[in-house]
């Protein structure tokens, strides 16, 4: 540290604190402890509360939410090949599930419960299995399932996510015309769903009107929302970085060319949340659970809520969810944005959404009470003075005939007994005029923005440059705003690569150029992103209003070789939708053989050789000149479509590892080649590791015996030291 450098006090007692601690036992050394699942202050809440009907229910419900929560996972229903995907699904992968829950528990296979199909879900697509994600992480019988979770999750053909996680994009009731918000959209599990349902009618339309936003306070965990979107390739994603209980109004250029502020038809809030829903698959919250969580987050729910109101159009739906059983976090924050609001929100029913769900209505009655739950409130005017500052009027109920008016009975509280499941509520919202406290001034919001345009300067008059890192370790200050993201640079109406890109590819003209972007100002582009148009517009209009993290769907690389005539590439991840807009010049069809053998040549040095092709393969081979191409298959079932590349003299397809697996698996083809047992590998690993300590001590032992006996010849009693002084 410099000399003369003033050091932080705080850090240095923190530091100094830390020195004279005591050591701290290594825990990595200790045996794990199983988490007690029990808080007495939790227990005692919710009895009060009478969440269930009585004794014997209040007893089941004990008894789920201690125990493990189960695996769910869904397929990704606008895919063309999702009915195949689920045929094999409940066909072999459950055959090997029953197999391997048979070995596991030593049982035999009729004795297995087979998975659940959730009834609730649209079209069968989401199932059950009755195993902990502990059960098939750390179970050798279950390695192949593990191996398919995981490889398929990466590949987007089924998501993994908890089923009560599943109902809010559900009542959201999402079309391909909406345009949607998400709130609070990390991870990104529900988020994917809002994809889906946006892209669920592809016959009709190539690329759907709607869009979707997502946004989330953390920066970090916005990294996580675009890894888990990015699996379904969507070009109408856009996803943002802002607090959402201030959401700016956002710019879009209206039919007559004017600019208006946006309006959402859909809008989620899954706010954040105590998570006490959450209880079986975080058991660790059993030991930090307290009602000071709830109090605190009550006021950041009912702020998000209310502005997600204010942004929604005048028809449209807003679902407020939670994945805690608190009435402070649900019933309370709904009555409180119901009053203000005075008629302009209704909460609607949507349980004829989810046939099938068993779940519990709104409360409309409700105690609070202390962190401890030693004191228990009716009333505002029963809570000490002292605490006027944590627990406020509007937490209480209403009274009675207010409370009949709102109708909160109308919610859905999804408890963990009721169907083996997590802990859940979910409400539907509409609006039906305009708030009262709505603000939707234009010229405030253009203004702004002109404001925000205007380069920041130095007291030397320089303009200030941010600092533009790549994602990665950020700092902790750094959280919530992250770094300065690199700029979105569309294509101009004379772009020199796209003329030569839609040349080469033939594309067709409906394809919008100017919806072509990079992400860096530079001549040379390497990487092309493709997005809708009402993203594009929404990009432009309010990059300096918005920080904007990641949108579009990667689409054309750079790839020069000295063979190649042209320098771009088709990419697979945007190959959904690049590939309406492609003529017949890149195509060709081939079989299944064909495709199978590509697909299984993972050397990228040996591609098969074109003459070990189809005949007909071959002469279509011919036609094609160097570079890359559409690898159509057509299956009475499904439509493949993938990239190739025509080398010279081969033909090969380009894809990564995990697509390769799940196209693979479409075709019924072996995967034995792919398949890996971590359990085996392990052994063979620790087997070469003995053998190679083995190698080691023998090699030890043998010069520990040549030591020895060199030792010995060199050795003299003291009767041949006086023989060898007597001859000197």
């Amino acid at each position: 540290m410099g000399r003369n450098k003033k050091q932080n006090p705080f850090a240095a007692r923190k530091r100094q604190k830390r020195e004279n601690a005591p050591e701290r036992p290594d825990r990595r050394a200790l045996p794990y402890e199983e988490i007690k699942r029990d808080n007495a202050a939790f227990i005692k809440y919710y009895h009060l509360q009478a969440i269930c009907a009585d004794e014997d229910e209040w007893t089941q419900f004990l008894a789920s939410i201690r125990d493990n929560l189960p695996t769910t996972f869904r397929v990704t229903g606008f895919k063309d090949e999702a009915k195949a995907l689920l045929s094999i699904i409940e066909t072999q992968l459950f055959t090997e599930y029953v197999r391997a829950v048979a070995e596991l528990h030593e049982k035999r296979p009729e004795e297995v419960e087979r998975p659940l199909c959730l009834p609730w879900y649209p079209n069968g697509l989401a199932y059950q299995l009755h195993l902990t994600r502990k059960d098939i992480r750390r179970s050798e019988p279950l390695y192949r399932l593990h191996n398919f979770l995981i490889v398929e999750t990466t590949a987007g053909g089924i998501s993994r996510q908890e089923a009560v996680s599943m109902i809010p994009p559900i009542v959201l009731d999402v079309r391909p015309t909406d345009k949607v918000l998400d709130m609070c959209a990390a991870p990104g599990s529900k988020t994917a769903q809002l994809i889906e349902a946006l892209h669920a009618a592809p016959e009709e339309h190539k690329i759907p009107p709607g869009f979707v936003l997502a946004n989330d306070v953390d920066n970090n965990r916005c990294y996580m929302l675009v890894h888990q979107a990015k699996r379904l390739n969507s070009p109408c994603l856009l996803v943002t970085n802002h607090d959402s209980s201030a959401f700016p109004n956002l710019l879009v250029t209206q039919s007559d060319g004017s600019r208006g502020i946006l309006k959402f038809d859909k809008i989620l809030c899954d706010v954040p949340c105590s998570g006490d829903g959450t209880l079986r698959k975080n058991p660790d919250i059993w030991l930090k659970w307290n009602l000071a969580q709830a109090y605190n987050l009550h006021g950041i729910q009912y702020r998000i809520v209310r502005r997600g109101a204010e942004m929604l159009e005048v028809g449209g739906r807003l679902v407020y969810s939670t994945c805690s059983l608190n009435p402070i976090e649900n019933e309370a924050v709904l009555q409180r944005i119901l009053k203000e609001a005075d008629g302009a929100l209704e909460l609607v029913d949507a349980g004829h959404l989810v046939p099938g769900l068993k779940y519990k209505p709104g409360m409309t009655q409700w105690k609070l009470a202390t962190k401890e739950v030693d004191q228990i409130f009716t009333s505002f005017d029963e809570v000490p003075e002292s605490l006027h500052t944590i627990i406020r009027p509007g937490m209480f109920p209403l009274p009675e005939e207010e409370m009949k008016k709102i109708g909160l009975e109308k919610c859905l509280r999804v408890l963990p007994h009721l169907q083996d499941s997590g802990g859940f509520f979910v409400a539907v919202l509409e609006k039906r005029r305009r708030l009262d406290f709505e603000k939707n001034d234009v010229a405030a919001v253009v203004e702004q923005n002109e404001q925000v345009k205007e380069p920041q300067l130095d007291a030397e008059g320089k303009p200030i440059e941010e600092k533009s890192v790549p994602w990665g370790p950020q700092r902790k200050k750094r959280r919530l705003h992250g770094y300065k993201e690199d700029p979105y640079v569309f294509f101009g109406e004379n772009d020199a690569d796209y003329a030569a890109i839609k040349e080469f590819y033939q594309l067709d003209e409906s394809l919008s150029q100017r919806c072509l972007l990079t992400r860096c100002v530079t001549d040379k582009k390497k990487n092309i992103y493709y997005c809708s148009d009402r993203i594009r517009d929404l990009v432009v209009n309010n990059e300096h209003n918005i920080k904007m993290i990641n949108t579009g769907v990667k689409t054309f690389v750079r790839c020069e070789n000295r063979h190649t005539v042209h320098p771009f590439r088709l990419a697979q991840e945007g190959l959904q939708t690049s590939n309406a807009f492609m003529g017949a010049s890149r195509r060709i069809q081939v079989e299944r053989e064909d495709l199978v053998m590509m697909l299984n040549c993972t050397d990228p040095t040996q591609p098969p050789s074109t003459h070990e092709l189809r005949k007909e393969t071959q002469e279509r081979c011919k036609e094609l000149g160097v570079g890359s191409c559409i690898l159509k298959y057509v299956d009475e079932r499904f439509t493949l479509y993938t990239v190739g590349w025509r080398g010279t003299s081969s033909l090969r397809a380009y894809v990564h590892k995990d697509e390769t697996i799940h196209i693979l698996r479409l075709l019924g083809a072996d995967l034995s080649k792919f398949e890996t047992n971590k359990y085996e590998e392990a052994r063979v690993a620790a087997a070469a590791a003995a053998a190679e300590a083995g190698k080691d001590a023998e090699v030890e032992g043998e010069a520990e015996g040549e030591s020895e006996s060199s030792g010995e010849g060199a050795a003299t009693t003291p009767m041949d030291t006086e023989e060898v002084a007597t001859k000197s």
